[in-house]
């Protein structure tokens, strides 16, 4: 018989909330998804992507991964490990311009999610004369999360949503 690892419930657990916003309640469309087994290193991968529905433009992003070694601790039943996925949670948007934005981005990040270290990827095709730029903000989480924190989902996607409104309201996008 299958019995799901800590990754599936994870992954049907963040599924059925975020559908759930987006087909039941109409507050987020969700515009991508992605569910991926690495044969190279035997590792799982799992993304959604969303938007709120009154505020397309800027996205939201939340991945769990898996190693191998998590996936084997946990199946093995290994002793003295703690097996586990990794989360990490982004936000996408376009027309930032890095003097003034990415500042403004930082700020709204870290009061909402304190003490998360935050890593902001900025790019622009090259060639193009402008000062703005793609800004990709992670959020990655320190530690491993497991079923123990299957309470805290809706906590999590909450503040995901709170963060994509003050990300709106504060640079000024559609």
């Amino acid at each position: 018989m299958f019995d799901p690892t800590i990754f599936d419930n994870l992954k049907v657990a963040f599924e059925n909330q975020l559908y759930d916003l987006d087909n039941l309640d109409g507050l987020i469309r969700i515009t991508g998804r992605t569910d991926r087994l690495e044969m190279s290193v035997m590792s799982r991968e799992f993304a959604i992507r969303f938007e709120l529905a009154a505020a397309p433009g800027i996205f939201a992003e939340i991945r769990l991964e898996a190693s191998l070694a998590d996936l084997a601790a946990e199946i093995l039943e290994l002793k003295g490990e703690s097996p586990g996925c990794a989360l990490r949670i982004g936000f996408g948007m376009t027309g930032v311009r890095a003097e003034t934005d990415c500042e403004k981005i930082g700020q709204i990040l870290q009061e909402i999610w304190p003490g998360i270290p935050l890593v902001q990827t900025l790019s622009r095709v090259y060639g193009q004369a402008s000062d703005v730029y793609d800004n990709a903000a992670e959020l990655r989480f320190g530690r491993k999360i497991n079923e123990e924190q299957m309470q805290d989902i809706s906590e999590l996607i909450t503040h995901a949503l709170r963060t994509l409104e003050e990300l709106t309201i504060n640079l000024h996008q559609p």
